[in-house]
């Protein structure tokens, strides 16, 4: 008994990381279907962040992020946006945790690929912006490789195997039960 314990408890310790990082990790979801555009910003105030937002207001600079799939994830003060939608704490901590940039004080932005890649655009406390078509010459400029991955496409349940002959089968015998299981001895 004390070994099926033992060997329950290391189980639940090597997988239980594994399963929680694939349950919250935002950027995780969007592999191979589009590319998370990563702002972090100090406050919501910064002018890289606030100029973006603006740019996104128009329908051509709207259409450019359409076309190159990118999504915008924006995390100012610790609330976390994606495509100017609130992110749940969990979500957003979750998000700069998968990053692993460490501690700074300016705004960086970040350009990941549908393949994982990751491409620094910005990391600096100048504060100055970041224009769109910067975005789109980095993700025009991406290899063609990265512009070939796609989502990996659900596994279709398997069709069942139809019967041989067209004529009505007999239905099958029911199966003997099996026989209770022998007690374990430790």
């Amino acid at each position: 008994m004390l070994v099926r314990s033992l060997t329950f408890a290391a189980l639940l310790a090597i997988t239980g990381p594994v399963i929680a990082a694939d349950s919250d990790a935002p950027l995780a979801k969007e592999l191979g279907k589009a590319r998370p555009l990563v702002v972090i910003a100090p406050s919501s105030a910064d002018p890289t962040l606030r100029g973006l937002n603006e740019a996104l207001k128009d329908p051509a600079t709207q259409a450019g992020f359409k076309e190159r799939n990118l999504v915008l994830y924006s995390v100012a003060q610790m609330i976390g946006k994606r495509e100017d939608k609130n992110l749940e704490q969990q979500t957003t901590m979750a998000l700069i945790r998968e990053l692993k940039l460490g501690a700074s004080k300016g705004t960086k932005v970040i350009l990941i690929g549908k393949d994982g890649e990751r491409h620094m655009l910005k990391d600096d406390d100048s504060g100055g912006t970041i224009e769109p078509e910067d975005i789109f010459k980095a993700v025009d400029e991406l290899p063609a490789t990265e512009k070939a991955v796609t989502a990996p496409e659900p596994v279709a349940a398997a069709a069942e195997p139809k019967p041989k002959d067209s004529k009505a089968a007999k239905p099958a015998k029911p199966a003997k039960p099996a026989a209770p299981p022998k007690p374990l001895e430790d």
